[in-house]
């Protein structure tokens, strides 16, 4: 079996330690840990190239080549392989917090009338370093207290953490508050949630849960597939999906967008999957 360049760390200089003996290239690396350093990163399909994925400010990847000012790296989180920008990427510290809340800002001071540094969008990670109470000052600024969450926090609704980015517009690739697609949106939700989550609709279709095949109705916190693409069942006949129809996160009647997809030419539900967030 061909391996799938989107989880394969290995380019035509340089693989991961791990693959000798089963890819070819000019020299073998365990590689070194890093953490983006930018609200978020485009992870290339090759230097300057198209988008695959975003990673966003404080994900950490493991680098196994700095050349020419693009970094050759494996996101932790998901496996995903590409290139970023070196100077995007930091050696820490390490992140202990995330956001929680659909975007905030970190401000200069513990105040909300002094100047913003940033923004940042759900599921960024920051070093939290002191707290006042109300503001908690991080490694990228001061951020209120109330927007953040430690590490290892679990949502328990699929669909509760969508809802948190209704409304974000439609962005091919996208993997933020700023900017999401099919899969990053189901993505996101899944990884709040404490599920390992892969970034593409057709690894989702294969890997999420335990496939529906006895006709039973969907219901909440189910994910529908299509051919590229992918929605969360939000309640009934109502799906909560990223699409290119509205150009956002938004709601929909399952039955209408079951009609709608088919007639645009995207084919019928191929896929229905369940996520116990119990197991």
């Amino acid at each position: 079996m061909t391996a799938d360049p989107r989880i394969t760390p290995a380019n035509a200089r340089v693989a991961a330690l791990s693959l000798k003996g089963q890819v070819t290239a000019a020299s073998y690396v365990a590689g070194w840990t890093r953490f983006v350093a930018a609200p978020l990163a485009s992870l290339c399909e090759r230097p300057d190239g198209p988008r695959m994925r975003e990673l966003l400010c404080g994900a950490e990847v493991t680098v196994f080549e700095d050349h020419e000012g693009w970094s050759f790296v494996q996101a932790a989180r998901d496996g995903y392989v590409g290139y970023i920008r070196t100077d995007m990427l930091h050696d820490g510290p390490v992140p202990d917090s995330f956001v929680n809340v659909r975007a905030t800002h970190a401000y200069t001071a513990a105040d909300m009338k002094t100047r913003e540094v940033l923004s940042l969008g759900f599921g960024s990670r920051v070093k939290a370093l002191q707290s006042d109470g109300r503001f908690t000052r991080t490694d990228v600024g001061y951020i209120p207290s109330c927007h953040l969450a430690p590490l290892g926090t679990l949502a328990k609704d699929l669909v509760t953490v969508a809802t948190l980015l209704l409304g974000t517009p439609y962005l091919w690739g996208g993997n933020s508050a700023f900017g999401i697609d099919c899969s990053g949106l189901v993505q996101a939700a899944c990884h709040a949630c404490g599920i390992d989550c892969p970034g593409d609709s057709d690894m989702q279709a294969s890997d999420l849960g335990q496939r529906v095949t006895d006709g039973s109705i969907p219901r909440r916190g189910d994910l529908l597939f299509w051919k590229g693409h992918v929605a969360l069942v939000s309640g009934p006949d109502t799906i909560l999906h990223a699409n290119a129809h509205h150009m956002a996160v938004a709601y929909e009647g399952l039955a209408a967008a079951v009609l709608r997809i088919d007639a645009q030419g995207g084919g019928p539900v191929t896929v229905h999957r369940r996520l116990d967030l119990n197991s």
